[in-house]
């Protein structure tokens, strides 16, 4: 047995992700895969962002200080905060696990969506703090009321997805606005907005006001989704400048690479325009799919995110494994709790009708089945 492990490592659960596409290719003999388990922007990365990252791999040797500098500047204008306001991480999950080494100690607690991102848990137990889990409403909802009636003095951390993920919904922002003024002195709100363009606009809060009125709110977004830049791993924060100078104390110098940098500069300066077409493709894409799964009998969550969550008349392990043999990645919601219950990322507009064909043909295999 290993000896010096930290014994919050023993409260902790490792991250298991799905098969790869190499995986499901060669343990069911296939050619191709397609990968909609991970909710990836299947049309990126962009053009412009390609073009700006094959001009860096000759740079690799040095460090990314003008690009890391640029980009804070970029997002700065964006939000019309000054730059001091922003930081970055490698992927919002860097990002989340860099603002828990920032506030949170032992003895401290947090509050989650028990049906959410489960890096909150684990990101919060690792530094010694006890994990308060909310259930989500009946309609697959998180209710801020409920979040609320737990909060206490030692709450440090509220996490909230934002829409959440797997379900895709959206707290109301007037719930946002009033749980915000229910917040403990030395509370902090962090509001992960991964799926935020994906979503009606005039459904989110704004986030940005709640830290320029001086609230103890963070938000923090990714360059993974709408971006199409997963692989690029570039997340950052939107804080005051007090608290991103305490994150920058307690994350690594230029925490985000070269190559994912330029992506993400490209992205804003001269890609913005496909962006937006392509989101609006998979937004179109997104209600087409409902309305089909609709009528294969399942019950769909009207998703304001880059997927769709639906329960089955079947088992979703089930199904999902079905799907796997055509060389269909999707991801099963029984870990959350959802026995039949499916999300899967939007993916191109060709893909998603493939996904609806062989489900359709996994719905049929599995009735048969049931009435042998």
């Amino acid at each position: 047995m290993v000896k010096g492990i930290r014994k919050q490592a023993y409260e902790c659960e490792k991250y298991v992700s799905g098969k790869s596409m190499d995986e499901v290719m060669r343990d069911y003999g296939l050619e191709k895969v397609i990968k909609l388990g991970s909710n990836e922007n299947q049309y990126g990365p962009y053009e412009n962002a390609k073009k700006a990252m094959a001009e860096e791999i000759g740079l690799l040797n040095i460090y990314p200080e003008r690009n890391y500098i640029h980009l804070k500047e970029l997002l700065a204008e964006k939000f019309g905060v000054e730059s001091d306001w922003i930081s970055l991480g490698h992927g919002a999950g860097n990002v989340l696990d860099s603002i828990a080494k920032t506030l949170l100690e032992d003895g401290d607690e947090v509050i989650v969506p028990q049906q959410s991102y489960r890096l909150y848990r684990e990101i919060s137990k690792i530094m010694g703090a006890k994990v308060v889990e909310v259930s989500l409403t009946d309609k697959y909802e998180i209710d801020m009321k409920d979040f609320a009636k737990v909060l206490s003095d030692k709450t440090k951390i509220v996490w909230l997805c934002n829409p959440n993920n797997p379900t895709g919904s959206v707290v109301p922002k007037e719930d946002i606005d009033w749980f915000v003024d229910q917040l403990p002195e030395n509370c902090w709100l962090i509001i992960d907005e991964a799926y935020a363009e994906f979503a009606d606009q005039e459904l989110l809060p704004d986030t940005v006001k709640y830290i320029k009125e001086g609230k103890n709110v963070i938000g923090i977004r990714t360059f993974s989704k709408y971006y199409g830049l997963a692989g690029g791993r570039i997340g950052y924060l939107i804080a005051n400048p007090e608290l991103v100078n305490w994150y920058d104390t307690v994350s690594e110098p230029f925490n985000a690479n070269r190559i994912g940098l330029a992506g993400a500069c490209a992205l804003l300066e001269k890609d913005q325009e496909n962006c937006e077409k392509y989101c609006e493709i998979m937004k179109a894409d997104r209600e087409m799919m409902n309305k089909k799964l609709t009528e294969m009998g399942c019950d769909c969550y009207p998703s304001q995110a880059n997927f769709v969550f639906f329960s089955t008349p079947y088992n979703a392990d089930d199904v999902a494994e079905l799907l796997l043999r055509k060389g269909i990645i999707v991801r099963p919601c029984g870990g959350w709790g959802y026995d039949k219950h499916i999300r899967i990322s939007i993916g191109t507009t060709e893909q998603n009708k493939e996904v609806l064909k062989e489900l359709e043909a996994a719905f049929k295999e599995l009735s048969e089945k049931e009435g042998e």
